[in-house]
């Protein structure tokens, strides 16, 4: 749902906004207008149709000799292809990957990524398939349009969002274009949420928040993000919105100093003979609300911050010197992301400056080079795959292309999904690490570099490291000196984990404490998991008695006849003992097991599945520790136990961890009479007001 959508007064703040840029502004065409177009029919062979005439126009704005013959191609593909679906909305289909095409063709996104983003849908949802893709475009638009093609929900029920992203997440780390389309759909798909059911828009927007907002900081695609930002702030927090709203049509209505202090700029730039451009960039709505929160009542120069844009990296500094010399400098505010880019590739030098009649400026000092890369990350360096033109110079700059994406945060999340043994491992270990809003970097003892999340320690290297190898780590030395396995380590530190000689070394369990990284996580509860009596001995943490659910009892108690076959239970209707149930080969060979009284397995005969025979195990009591992620409200806690109690299920312990950025997080041990309950307990916990997300430990 698009903020216009949520209040009509907004409309007007979010335009007034989008017309400080062309490139942002240029995103909102009439959609309507484009879908009257592509029901027009094809155009002839020698022009575009018109319905693409946009998507060509900023296309040749960021890449004057590109050949639009393909994408003609690939819209008259698409159009013919979708012809006669309909969105919600009411719009005919083809607006849809018009649209997403426009957003990323406004950003600089290079020709096959345009080409990929009109087909982006066809396969999912029309009967071209990816062979044909491939023959009439290549391999590269083939590999994009499969990497963002959805998983069936007839095939993997309520697995088929996190394993869509596992999917998709796999295929960004060989070509970060499928990323890229990923984001500026879902961009499109917030902007007409509005038609939607609101259940239905808060779990997209959630989704939205947890993970493709993290996802867009972490490629750089800001322009995406702050909108995205905005878009959830609307659906999720509606009283907030609101009130940040009238905040800024308050604002509107009186004198902005920020001109007057924007001039005063451009004056001592001028004179100082430094060529610069200084813009007033408004706050989107969240930054104005975190602002808010951050200094409670907010003065003019609070709305909107100073943008100088220059030609050279040299020149950053020369602005900076001079704003500094002619204006009073706020220490605390001054940051250095030119010498030192963030993990996203985000240059700039960030200052604040007093004026002498005592308004206070933020001020973003960049090249026009950084600018772009700022607004549109990965997406602004166009195909970081292709070989340097001939004659390029072959700087730092250009070999970053290479590969934007593998060093950090994409590599270690690439590493831990393997490991990861079920969707809902995948699905909360994703979200976690998507939580960890700051990198650092630390070095090996050999000289290397190693990326890791904020707040890590010297076990997470040593599974980033080492790998499993890591249960045998004794010990670490960080910066050269001995240290213990849960020291924290900060940006710069050098580590070397101790490994030592018993290949039958164990980890303990309290190293999960110190654990931030899933990949160290996954592996040390997998351990524990196949090594009960073990960790039970470990008085650090001990294990309570009962039989344990790990992470691959995915299938509960059903077993299908079928050798060495993975069985999941469906989550569209969660059977349990002693329903009569059925189970259906799906991709990958796993079996899909669904209630006979499923809808589900009615479209599994049409599409010609033989079903397979399941049968139910004899089942008995078992212990698991559940994690309730939610929004922090009054009785909160009252609710979840009462939701737990009605199941059945007798509360082992509970922990509460303090509101962080006001979502709790509880942790209930619970001892269940019956495997088979456990789906329907987690429902049930998630159906508590404010809960957004419940999974295994």
């Amino acid at each position: 749902m698009s903020a216009e959508a949520t209040n009509p007064d907004a409309g007007a703040e979010f335009r007034s906004g989008a017309a400080q840029s062309r490139r942002r502004g240029r995103t909102r065409l009439d959609l309507r207008r484009l879908g009257r177009a592509a029901l027009l029919g094809t155009a002839p062979r020698d022009r575009l149709p018109d319905a693409i005439g946009h998507v060509a126009e900023a296309h040749r704005a960021h890449h004057p000799d590109a050949d639009l013959a393909v994408l003609r191609r690939a819209y008259v593909l698409a159009e013919s292809s979708h012809r006669g679906q309909m969105r919600k909305s009411g719009e005919p289909y083809i607006t849809h990957p018009l649209a997403v095409t426009l957003i990323l063709a406004e950003l600089g996104a290079e020709t096959t990524t345009l080409t990929a983003s009109l087909l982006h849908d066809t396969v999912e949802d029309t009967d071209v398939t990816l062979d044909q893709v491939r023959e009439e475009f290549g391999d590269e638009v083939r590999f994009i349009v499969d990497g963002v093609t959805k998983l069936e929900k007839v095939d993997y029920g309520a697995a088929a969002e996190p394993e869509t992203f596992r999917k998709m997440l796999v295929a960004t780390g060989n070509d970060v274009r499928v990323m890229s389309i990923k984001l500026a759909d879902r961009l499109h798909n917030m902007r007409t949420l509005g038609v939607m059911r609101p259940e239905k828009q808060a779990r997209i927007a959630k989704v939205t928040r947890d993970v493709l907002i993290p996802l867009a900081e972490r490629l750089g695609v800001q322009a995406i993000k702050t909108e995205l930002e905005d878009l959830v702030f609307a659906i999720l927090h509606p009283e907030e919105y609101e009130r940040t709203r009238a905040l800024i049509a308050a604002h509107a209505a009186e004198h902005d100093p920020l001109p007057g202090i924007a001039e005063a700029f451009r004056a001592v730039l001028r004179e100082a003979g430094i060529p610069a451009e200084v813009h007033i960039r408004p706050r989107h709505f969240v930054s104005v609300h975190r602002i808010t929160l951050k200094r409670g009542e907010l003065r003019g120069s609070d709305f909107g911050r100073l943008l100088v844009l220059v030609g050279e990296d040299a020149d950053c500094y020369g602005v900076l010197g001079e704003l500094h010399t002619c204006f009073t400098p706020v220490v605390s505010e001054f940051k250095d992301f030119v010498a030192a880019p963030k993990f996203n590739l985000y240059q700039s030098l960030h200052t604040a400056v007093a004026t002498p009649d005592g308004h206070v400026a933020e001020v973003l000092i960049r090249t026009r080079q950084m600018h772009s890369v700022a607004e549109a990350g990965v997406i602004a360096l166009g195909n970081p795959y292709a070989p340097a033109e001939a004659g390029e110079e072959r700087t730092d700059r250009v070999e970053e292309r290479i590969d934007p994406t593998r060093p950090g945060w994409l590599s270690r999340l690439l590493d831990w999904q393997q490991a990861a043994p079920d969707p809902d491992t995948f699905w909360s270990s994703l979200r976690e690490e998507l939580a960890q809003d700051r990198e650092i970097t630390v070095f090996t003892a050999d000289g290397g570099r190693l990326g890791l999340p904020a707040g890590a320690s010297c076990v997470d290297a040593a599974y980033a490291l080492h790998g499993t190898s890591a249960h045998g780590c004794i010990g670490a030395r960080v910066n050269g000196r001995l240290a213990a396995l849960g020291t924290r380590l900060v940006d710069g530190d050098t580590v070397q984990p101790l490994l030592g000689g018993d290949s039958a070394a164990e980890p303990a369990a309290n190293w999960l404490e110190h654990a931030r990284t899933p990949a160290a996580r996954i592996a040390i509860r997998e351990w524990l998991n196949a090594h009960p009596d073990h960790a039970r001995q470990q008085t650090v943490v001990p294990r309570a008695p009962g039989p344990m659910i790990g992470a691959r009892a995915d299938g509960g108690n059903a077993v299908a006849d079928l050798p060495d076959a993975t069985v999941r239970l469906a989550g569209c209707c969660t059977p349990v003992p002693p329903d009569t149930v059925a189970g259906f080969v799906v991709r990958g060979g796993a079996v899909t097991v669904h209630r006979v009284q499923c809808p589900a397995v009615d479209r599994m005969r049409s599409l010609g599945r033989t079903p397979v025979a399941v049968h139910w195990r004899a089942t008995a009591d078992c212990r698991v520790t559940l994690v309730a992620e939610s929004f922090g409200r009054p009785h909160l806690l009252a609710d979840l136990t009462e939701a737990i109690s009605r199941e059945g299920a007798d509360i082992v312990s509970a922990t509460v961890e303090p509101p962080t950025e006001q979502r709790v997080r509880h942790t209930y041990t619970v001892q269940l009479p019956d495997a088979a309950v456990l789906p329907r307990l987690m429902r049930a916990m998630r159906d508590v007001p404010g809960v957004y997300d419940v999974g295994r430990v």
